[in-house]
């Protein structure tokens, strides 16, 4: 293997066990702490250190904390399932592709690396000043893109093209409804709509975050905010936008009451597309607990009657089940990312020292777009 740089003293969050729910987890089970950079002599020759510049704080990064997530990383470990950084060493099967060259700015595949990862990077999270990755999980950041915009590629918009394309079939001139268009992948689903030729029409419970999901390019935005913290009646919001036949798409990362409202909204035969369920996050039991005990519901009275196909859209899980969907999709979200047609929203960035506010800020969805955090 080549011999590596002298790399620092770094820092990484740790999560010593899952807590019963993410908020718990971080207030008493994660904490920063030294550490040293990774020990070439342990790591395969395929093997990439990155130096991370950038990683993005996630949903999935907090429920997976409180072991809520379908997949389980087991602690401890590093959270962080995207980041960006620059190489800092490679063993000697990774230098001889001769794809990359000390320093090169890099983002890595979350899937292949990192907390969601199977195996042994599963611990190298992207909350820490290096983290170790496979030479096939290294990417070349797209043109014009920072490692803060890098960090917020993949993951978001793999999953809004999953969703919208390999499961809805999403088409050029249909109307597709979109829930939590304010958050990181909703917004990455509003821009690959538009993309795709669709009428979007965006939710969200505040006036001023939904201006800037229209300044994104959401055709139509409707609060659908109502007293008590819960959700009012926007049928006929939709139904107007629409000439009153309904959307064909129903894209809907939200979960809960919005869901059953949304089946008002739809037309003959639409898609429903279950994408995740932020309102009910406790699902499913704590600390790592299987089963759930808080499941959602679905009124089957209003699927059977509007000929509706609902759709579960497991980006991640799909994959593992059938591979072959991820070469196109990671193709061509990285195609229209090095042509200028995306570019990841971020919306805050914060030094790793302050992970504990960045991670509560997500949870809180306070702002439009990704969150990042700078080890």
């Amino acid at each position: 293997m080549e011999t590596p740089t002298s790399l620092p003293l770094g820092k990484q969050v740790v999560v010593a066990e899952f807590g019963e729910t993410p908020l718990e987890a971080l207030e008493r089970h994660t904490s920063l702490v030294d550490m040293p950079p990774p020990d070439p002599a342990t790591l395969s020759a395929r093997d990439v250190i990155v130096s991370v510049k950038s990683a993005s704080v996630g949903w999935v990064d907090l429920l997976m904390m409180s072991g809520q997530y379908q997949h389980m990383a087991q602690p401890p470990y590093c959270p962080g399932l995207e980041y960006a950084g620059v190489i800092a060493w490679m063993g000697e099967e990774a230098a001889a592709a001769e794809r990359f060259a000390m320093g090169d700015p890099v983002l890595v595949d979350g899937l292949l690396a990192g907390p969601r990862s199977l195996g042994a990077y599963q611990k190298y999270g992207g909350f820490a000043s290096y983290a170790v990755a496979p030479i096939e999980a290294v990417h070349r950041i797209p043109q014009g893109l920072g490692f803060d915009e890098a960090c917020n590629l993949l993951g978001n918009y793999e999953t809004a093209y999953h969703c919208l394309v390999t499961r809805g079939r999403l088409r050029a001139g249909e109307t597709v409804l979109i829930h939590g268009a304010s958050g990181a992948t909703g917004l990455a689903a509003v821009h690959i709509a538009k993309l795709l030729g669709a009428k979007v029409i965006a939710t969200g419970r505040s006036d001023e975050k939904l201006a800037l999901v229209a300044a994104q390019g959401a055709d139509h935005v409707v609060n659908c905010k109502g007293e008590g913290g819960g959700i009012r009646a926007f049928r006929a919001d939709v139904k107007a936008l629409t000439g009153g036949e309904g959307v064909d798409v129903v894209y809907d990362g939200v979960g809960g009451e919005i869901s059953v409202e949304s089946l008002k909204c739809v037309r003959f035969g639409a898609r429903f597309l279950i994408v995740g369920w932020a309102s009910t996050p406790f699902v499913a039991r704590g600390k790592g607990q299987r089963g759930a005990p808080n499941v959602n519901v679905l009124p089957t009275n209003l699927i059977m009657m509007k000929g509706l196909d609902v759709l579960g859209c497991p980006a991640a899980i799909s994959t593992l089940h059938d591979p072959s969907i991820r070469a196109p999709r990671l193709e061509q979200i990285l195609r229209w990312a090095n042509e200028g047609n995306i570019r990841p929203l971020v919306a805050k960035h914060s030094p790793l020292e302050q992970y504990v506010e960045a991670m509560r800020s997500k949870w809180n969805a306070e702002f439009v777009g990704g969150i990042v955090l700078h080890p």
